[in-house]
């Protein structure tokens, strides 16, 4: 690899379901010569795509895991991370982000801007990542890349300006004309290698002029040299046009808009060359860590290698040879066989191997500078543990994961499928931050969480794959909270006496709604009614009261647990007494607080023909939706809706029938809002019901 990083690029493919993204990268790997053989998604030759390793993504068509590789272009080196479209599997995306300077947002011309798209560039704002649009799938019927960059614009916000524009449409596609050269390019020979510049067609050169002083006027507002070539009316040069958009991409100020076809063909080998020039080095992005020994303070990363090391573990997986962990190094370097210490543990561990990823497989190397994504074997360490060398201790700033709103009981079909179970358990646990399980201690039953149905079929299904585990399946459970809607106050006296020692704590206060945030806890004591080594026995005891709501055993969000009163005993006063004291006056206190039963909303887009439109409205009206939008591009529609996730089990099965199976839908979780009357009637009856059980 280069070791001046003007010459590293890291970048993500991310896009809506069906874009194109394993596709694409597959076109990449094979024109940078990292590939010999194309091979398709869903491989019709029994192969499939590279980066899809999995053989379940084979079968299934759809990328689960972000896949990492790497491959030269000309004289730069890339690190690409291809990443899933399911928002099921949207915690992939957002590490591979995390760690990432720049991105292809790629868009199908005919479906445009998707719902899955519009979360993907809410995170790529998130982490400040710049990036280029690709519009893909140009040879398809009904492509409109017009249309789509308009929806870039309205849907996005972005100053979405387009560097090329097709030569024909659908299966009249021929090449693309290059706006900054002026120039019509086609790609011929094997697999479309060749590469011609031509003249631009007669029939496009009015359009392409009117592009050109589109694009001019959009990126000169970078460049006053730019502007000044402009006003002299002269030729501008090439070199000007391609500053001003690579400074207008770097201030996320400008999105270039470049298209093709990666199933045909076209255009990739143009993308490379627009990720070179306009995507940022390691250099071009400020990365900021917190010094641990400095009370946080925030420091910038220098990315030089002689620095001591600087690096984030961004994503776990266990193998058959012990734990891998995929690593960016923000500065210094990694090398074979030394010591490297984790802040959040505080523990040196020792690097036996390093190897740098291609898919599934691996190349062994024996360092790593800054600006790599890498991979370590054998250290153990947690998903977003930073780790670092020389006297540092610095940490990066964490991912934003979201909160699992999907819940299964799993069961054993056998006794030997027992002991898989908790190996296959931990390991995806260890692995995925969504993916969480647990037992529950009324039942007995092992209940997994997720993002929704497709992310735990997939564990089930890899249960049975990788573990032999064979698993009975329990009803899908909702995600339910509990919250408190009013101010009430408490005055609860816990007392025991059973001979010897007894238990007396007192505790007086209220509960009140708290607008952000699951739970606080003040301490408005005087006087000191309670002593101090008492308040933390307190939140204790609140905290512990938040695990388990009283309307359906959900757990509680929201709520300031505030003391302002108490009593205590000389002798029989203690940490236990005050902690269940608390866990007393909460009760207490909550059953006066208007509590109410609090579901996942989430956000829904239905796409499928017009003709259906009616009837998709309807089955959406039938679970409690409510229709947020709806629009038409040609003959295709697409509704947007908010509804209960209690609602969607089985969705999939009704839309299919509806609609001929020519629809399609994709939600990911919105907000938390409060349950109907009549539902949460049901769900408490329901609830004291299996408490009796």
């Amino acid at each position: 690899m280069n070791k001046d990083l003007k010459f590293v690029r890291n970048i993500g493919i991310s896009a809506h379901i069906d874009s194109g993204k394993t596709t694409l990268t597959e076109r990449i790997l094979f024109y940078t010569q990292r590939i010999h053989a194309i091979h398709e998604v869903r491989g019709k030759d029994g192969v499939g795509a590279t980066m899809d390793s999995m053989e379940l993504e084979r079968e299934r068509g759809i990328t689960i895991q972000s896949a990492a590789t790497y491959c030269s272009w000309k004289d730069i080196d890339i690190n690409i991370i291809d990443t899933p479209g399911h928002v099921d599997f949207t915690v992939e995306v957002e590490r591979a982000l995390r760690v990432l300077d720049g991105a292809i947002l790629v868009l199908c011309s005919v479906g445009g801007v998707q719902s899955q798209s519009i979360t993907v560039d809410r995170q790529m704002t998130r982490y400040n990542v710049p990036r280029i649009a690709f519009i893909n799938k140009c040879d398809r019927t009904g492509a409109n890349p017009e249309r789509v960059v308009r929806q870039l614009r309205e849907k996005l916000n972005l100053n979405a300006v387009m560097l090329q524009i097709p030569i024909g449409l659908e299966s009249d596609l021929e090449g693309v004309v290059d706006l900054v050269t002026m120039k019509a390019v086609y790609f011929e020979g094997e697999q479309g290698r060749d590469i011609r510049y031509d003249e631009i067609p007669a029939a496009l050169l009015d359009q392409a002029k009117a592009k050109r002083e589109e694009m001019l006027d959009a990126v000169s507002m970078f460049s006053d040299e730019l502007m000044e070539a402009m006003l002299e009316e002269g030729d501008i040069p090439e070199a000007l046009i391609r500053e001003a958009i690579r400074k207008g991409t770097l201030s996320l100020k400008l999105a270039p808009v470049m298209v093709g076809s990666a199933y045909k063909n076209k255009g990739i080998q143009l993308l490379l060359d627009g990720v070179e020039m306009y995507l940022p080095c390691p250099t071009d992005v400020e990365n900021i860590a917190l010094d641990i020994d400095n009370n946080e303070a925030e420091i910038k990363v220098s990315n030089n290698t002689a620095d001591p090391l600087v690096a984030l573990a961004f994503k776990l997986e266990d193998g058959r040879y012990g734990q891998l962990t995929y690593v960016r190094t923000y500065q210094g370097e990694v090398k074979k066989g030394e010591f490297i210490t984790n802040t959040r543990t505080g523990k040196k561990v020792k690097v036996g191997r390093l190897v740098r990823m291609h898919a599934n497989e691996m190349e062994e190397i024996e360092e790593a500078g800054s600006g790599d994504i890498i991979a370590l074997f054998g250290v153990e360490c947690a998903s977003g543990d930073t780790f670092c060398g020389g006297n540092i201790n610095w940490s990066m700033t964490s991912m934003h994961i979201p909160a699992p709103v999907i819940s299964l009981a799993i069961k054993p079909k056998d006794n030997k499928a027992q002991d898989n179970i908790s190996k296959a358990l931990n390991r995806f646990c260890k692995e995925d931050p969504t993916f969480k399980s647990f037992v529950d201690h009324e039942t007995g039953e092992t209940i997994i969480s997720g993002m929704g149905e497709l992310h735990l079929d997939v564990y089930i299904e890899r249960m049975k794959r990788e573990y032999k585990a064979e698993v009975e399946v329990g009803a899908p459970r909702v995600a339910y909270r509990e919250t408190i809607t009013q101010r009430a106050e408490f005055d609860y006296t816990h007392k025991k006496q059973t001979g010897g020692s007894g238990q007396f704590g007192r505790v007086g206060g209220y509960l009140e709604p708290l607008e952000e945030g699951v739970y606080e806890f003040v301490d408005d004591i005087v006087g000191g009614s309670i002593p101090r080594e008492f308040i933390s026995s307190c939140d204790k005891g609140f905290s512990a009261s938040m695990d388990k709501g009283l309307l359906t055993g959900a757990p509680i969000t929201g709520v300031r647990c505030v003391i302002n009163d108490g009593g205590y005993h000389t002798v029989d006063s203690s940490d236990m007494a005050f902690q269940q004291a608390a866990k007393g006056a909460f009760k207490e206190g909550y059953r006066k607080a208007g509590p109410i039963i609090m579901e996942p909303i989430m956000k829904v887009a239905v796409e499928g023909p017009s003709e259906f439109q009616g009837a998709i409205m309807g089955s959406l009206n039938q679970r409690r939706g409510v229709i947020v939008g709806t629009s038409e591009e040609g003959a295709y529609t697409v509704v947007e809706a908010e509804l209960p996730l209690g609602e969607m089990f089985g969705y999939s099965t009704i839309l299919r029938s509806l609609t001929q199976g020519k629809a399609e839908f994709s939600m990911e979780f919105s907000a938390y809002k409060q349950v109907p009357k009549g539902v949460a009637e049901q769900l408490i009856k329901e609830y004291e019901a299996s408490k009796k059980n």
